[in-house]
C-alpha cells in the first residue's frame, strides 16, 4: 500500500478551510490532512519535533499579520524546511502576487476555483500531480 500524501494547510479564513477540508474529505484514505488557521501557527506546527514534516505546504496569500509571503520567505530560510514544496492557493490572480511568490521560490500557485465543484476538480489534479512527484521518495524510503 502506498504512503499517505501528507498536505499541511495554512489559510485564516474559518468558512475557506471547511471547504478545503471537504475537499480533500475524498482523499482521505490517501492523503493525511492538517490545517493551520495563520502563518505563526504553522511555523509553529513545522517546528514541533513532535509533527512529521508535511511532503508539500499548500499556502493562503492573504492573512492577516504574516501574510502567505512572509511563510514562504520564512521556510525557504529555514535550513530544515526549505526543501518543502510550497504551493500557494488564493483567490488573487493579480500578477504581482503571483511574481512575488515565484521569486519567494514557491513551487506552483494556484488561483481558487470559482465554485466548489470546480474547487474539488482543482483539488483532486493537485492531489494527483503530488502522488506522482512523490513516488521516487516512496521507492526510496
Amino acid at each position: 500500500m502506498a504512503l499517505q500524501l501528507s498536505v499541511l494547510l495554512v489559510d485564516d479564513d474559518p468558512t475557506e478551510l471547511l471547504l478545503a477540508q471537504e475537499a480533500f474529505e475524498a482523499h482521505a484514505q490517501t492523503v493525511n490532512l492538517v490545517t493551520c488557521s495563520s502563518g505563526p501557527e504553522a511555523l509553529a506546527h513545522l517546528q514541533d519535533p513532535a509533527h512529521p514534516l508535511p511532503d508539500v505546504i499548500v499556502t493562503d496569500l492573504n492573512m492577516p499579520g504574516m501574510t502567505g509571503l512572509d511563510v514562504i520567505r520564512l521556510l525557504k530560510n529555514d535550513p530544515r524546511l526549505h526543501l518543502i514544496p510550497v504551493v500557494v492557493l488564493s483567490n488573487s490572480n493579480d500578477p504581482r502576487d503571483v511574481e512575488q511568490a515565484y521569486s519567494l521560490h514557491a513551487n506552483s500557485y494556484l488561483v481558487k476555483a470559482p465554485d466548489f465543484s470546480a474547487f474539488m476538480e482543482q483539488i483532486d489534479t493537485f492531489l494527483a500531480f503530488w502522488r506522482e512527484v512523490r513516488k521516487p521518495y516512496q521507492v526510496m524510503g
